[in-house]
C-alpha cells in the first residue's frame, strides 16, 4: 500500500516559483561532477519509509492549497550543515499539477494516504478545472465546484 508524504513549501508563492528554485538546486548539486540529485532535507526519516518508497510522491502544499506533487525517488540518511542528522527525500525534477485541494497550514510533514491524495491535473479535463487556478480555488472555497 503506497502511502505519500504533505509538505508545506515555505517561502513559495507558486508551482512555476517551485520549479525555479528546485532547478536551480538541482544544477548547484549537479555543478561538481554531473551527477546531484535533487534533494529536500527534512527533520525526521519516515517511519514507514518503506510505504513512501513504494510509489510515493510529495505533495506541495503552496498558498494554502495542494498544488503539485513530485514522486520520492529515494530517501537517504543524511548529515546538515550544523552537524545533525538530517533525511533527504530524493525526488524526481519533474512536477506535476495537481487539482486544487485546499490545506491549513501545518509544521513539518504529514502522511496522505492515497486513498485522499488530490488527482493530477489533467489539461484534457472538464471545464470546472481548466479554468483560472485562482477562480477554481474561490468557488472550490465556496463550494461550488
Amino acid at each position: 500500500m503506497t502511502i505519500h508524504i504533505l509538505k508545506i513549501a515555505v517561502g513559495i508563492d507558486s508551482v512555476a516559483h517551485l520549479a525555479r528554485v528546485q532547478q536551480l538546486r538541482l544544477e548547484r548539486a549537479q555543478g561538481v561532477d554531473g551527477t546531484g540529485d535533487l534533494r529536500h532535507l527534512t527533520r525526521n526519516m519516515p517511519r514507514r519509509a518503506d510505504l513512501v518508497l513504494d510509489g510515493g510522491s510529495i505533495y506541495w502544499v503552496i498558498r494554502g492549497y495542494v498544488r503539485a506533487r513530485q514522486a520520492i525517488l529515494g530517501l537517504e540518511r543524511v548529515t546538515g550543515r550544523e552537524g545533525r542528522r538530517r533525511c533527504a527525500i530524493i525526488l524526481d525534477p519533474a512536477l506535476q499539477r495537481t487539482v486544487l485541494v485546499p490545506h491549513r497550514a501545518i509544521q513539518g510533514w504529514r502522511y496522505l494516504d492515497a486513498d485522499g491524495a488530490p488527482v493530477d491535473f489533467n489539461e484534457k479535463a472538464p471545464a470546472s478545472t481548466t479554468m483560472p487556478v485562482e477562480m477554481a480555488a474561490e468557488l472550490r472555497a465556496l463550494g461550488l465546484l
